[in-house]
């Protein structure tokens, strides 16, 4: 029997460096995840659903050997800056302590998988697209989980319960976890009313994971679905782009056609406030990790899902093909991705 451990890289939420990736062959080490390449399974078709609230991957892999092959599924949701919460509570589940964050839910041909959760917390790198790629989506940062247990501060997204743990913490301490990269303080102004202050700096990563068996020689189906949450906020758009903007020219490949549409989609004429303004989703989706299986994926296929027909959507990826008002497909065969995915959605101003 050889062993594996399988991951899944997931993504969504604002304000971090939201990602949602392929499965990837990888293992366990000391410092965590790290990725490898296997030759023993191979992923043969690909069916990935991505809409602006839901994410759906149906996976068939074969075991190409006569060995049964046994190791951990895992699917690391991105880091969370606890510190986001004081402005990104928009695009989060109104009850940050439970566990199951974006109700995650997975199957083995067919049968639902009693999927475990933990949490680590972490102080993230600076993120850079060419980092490697286990540096990328195995380790997203210093493992800080042992330090914030040793200072009693709590793992959870409840910033105002975090920031009232590092106040009550003693003046030593606040030192140490300042220079430990934990976190701010501001002594703030008491004459003027203004209290002092933390600010944690660590982020949380969710991972969900459950013990799989891939049988000798023989095909099996992964299914898991999710709450897409990804990043966004208010869009502004100009055609010809502004100098600013070029980035997003660069980043979502917005051809003249999709600028037109765009700006189309943003204009409200007579709204002084909200005339050219709208807002956006950046959805990202990691495809590279799927070149750690044997061979490249035999069958691949993307479905996109806009949301409304009044939207536009925007993505580097050839061979698009709109089959409905919101929804375009994607379909290659023996598929080696050389770039990950990253999707704009503008949504026009919704009336108050």
């Amino acid at each position: 029997m050889r062993a594996l451990v399988l991951t899944l890289s997931l993504g969504l939420l604002p304000l971090a460096p939201a990602a949602r990736a392929n499965d990837g062959w990888g293992g366990l080490s000391a410092t965590g995840l790290t990725f490898g390449q296997t030759d023993a399974i191979a992923m043969q078709e690909e069916d990935l659903f991505i809409g602006t609230d839901r994410i759906a991957v149906d996976y068939l892999f074969r075991n190409l050997t006569d060995q049964d092959v046994t190791g951990e599924v895992i699917f690391p949701l991105p880091p969370i800056g606890v510190w986001s919460m004081m402005e990104a509570m928009w695009n989060l589940p109104e009850d940050l302590t439970r566990d199951n964050l974006v109700n995650f839910q997975a199957s083995v041909d067919g049968v639902p998988v009693a999927v475990k959760i933990d949490r680590i917390a972490v102080i993230e790198p600076e993120w850079q697209e060419n980092r490697p790629l286990n540096e990328q989506y195995d380790t997203p940062g210093r493992d800080v989980t042992a330090e914030l247990a040793r200072f009693g501060l709590p793992l959870t997204l409840d910033f105002q319960a975090v920031s009232a743990a590092l106040l009550a913490l003693s003046p030593a301490d606040q030192a140490a976890a300042k220079a430990a990269g934990l976190a701010d303080y501001y002594e703030g102004y008491p004459t003027q009313g203004v209290p002092p202050e933390a600010f944690p700096l660590w982020s949380i990563v969710y991972r969900y994971h459950w013990t799989q068996t891939f049988p000798a020689g023989a095909e099996l189906r992964v299914h898991h679905d999710y709450e897409n949450r990804p990043s966004g906020g208010v869009f502004y758009y100009a055609d010809p782009p502004e100098e600013y903007q070029q980035y997003l020219v660069d980043q979502y490949c917005i051809d003249k056609g999709t600028a037109k549409a765009i700006v189309t989609a943003l204009d409200r004429p007579g709204e002084d406030e909200y005339g050219h303004y709208g807002t956006a989703l950046n959805i990202q989706y990691v495809l590279r990790t799927a070149n750690s299986w044997a061979g490249p994926i035999g069958k691949f296929r993307l479905t996109l899902d806009k949301g409304t027909p009044e939207n536009v959507i925007s993505l580097c990826m050839d061979g698009v093909t709109k089959t409905g008002p919101t929804r375009f497909v994607v379909e290659k065969t023996d598929f080696s991705p050389d770039r990950d995915l990253e999707i704009l959605v503008v949504q026009p101003m919704q009336d108050q």
